[in-house]
């Protein structure tokens, strides 16, 4: 298939899964963003923001859902906020949470791959949150997206499931037990649907999960001019998908953070 069709097909099975999420989770959301001082971020991201300063700064959340982190960046005194996203109906609620919360965020729906030009240099940061990159075919051509719309010397900052969890199956009931090779080159094909709000599950269209590899990602960064500023992984996790894991002694790496910065040209 060509990239196209995996992120179409992709885009499908997330329009199916904005619903489900809303069902159990937006009233709750609604209201949460409305309070003064509206932050979801854990103290990971809030260290790596600290870092970075985000206050006065312009920010890119690429694939960003429903906005709840860019909301919460933008009410840190982020200048300007712009969520990319390819589900139409998940931008949607990010309006709705931007405008009941008068918290000033703009949203953009689209092929992340063919994010306008308009937009290029504009980003002091690009911000990637949980569970973004396994549903992109083109790692390297992504990542040279990420940095024609950083500003020069711009962060990249990337705060994701491990890649080595493509290695075990969520519902596993026994401790953590190896099933996929690490080397694997094929997208898992599903159509259990993504309600990981509610823990449901549901027949949904198919759709397209790539495994990268740890070493994809950082190369794939520093082939697209981005310099590895820091890294580091978590035993913990951040998909809601395999926080069971922290039980059992014995446990992969669950989670990373990594800080890169656009590299000066010449």
């Amino acid at each position: 298939m060509h990239r196209s069709e995996y992120t179409e097909a992709n885009r499908i099975a997330w329009n199916e899964a904005a619903p489900k999420h809303a069902k159990h989770r937006f009233e709750a959301l609604r209201a949460e963003v409305q309070q003064a001082g509206y932050n979801c971020l854990d103290p990971i991201e809030q260290a790596m923001l600290d870092r970075i300063k985000i206050a006065g700064k312009a920010v890119a959340h690429v694939c960003c859902n429903n906005g709840q982190e860019l909301l919460s960046i933008r009410n840190q005194g982020a200048r300007r906020c712009v969520g990319f996203d390819i589900s139409e109906a998940f931008v949607a609620q990010g309006r709705e949470l931007s405008e009941i919360s008068g918290i000033e965020c703009e949203f953009v729906v689209g092929d992340i791959y063919e994010i306008p030009s308009d937009y290029d240099d504009l980003f002091e940061l690009v911000y990637i949150s949980v569970g973004a990159l396994g549903w992109l075919p083109d790692l390297g051509q992504f990542f040279g997206v990420v940095s024609r719309l950083l500003a020069p010397a711009g962060w990249l900052f990337i705060y994701e499931m491990h890649p080595m969890l493509d290695m075990f199956d969520s519902d596993q009931d026994e401790p953590p037990a190896l099933r996929h090779s690490y080397f694997r080159d094929e997208p898992y094909v599903e159509a259990g649907g993504i309600d990981y709000v509610g823990g449901t599950t549901y027949e949904s269209s198919q759709m397209y999960w790539f495994h990268h590899k740890m070493s994809d990602i950082i190369q794939g960064c520093l082939d697209a001019g981005l310099g590895i500023e820091a890294f580091r992984e978590y035993a913990h996790d951040v998909s809601a998908e395999f926080a069971r894991f922290a039980a059992f002694d014995i446990k992969p790496a669950m989670s990373y953070t990594l800080l890169a910065r656009r590299v000066a040209e010449g």
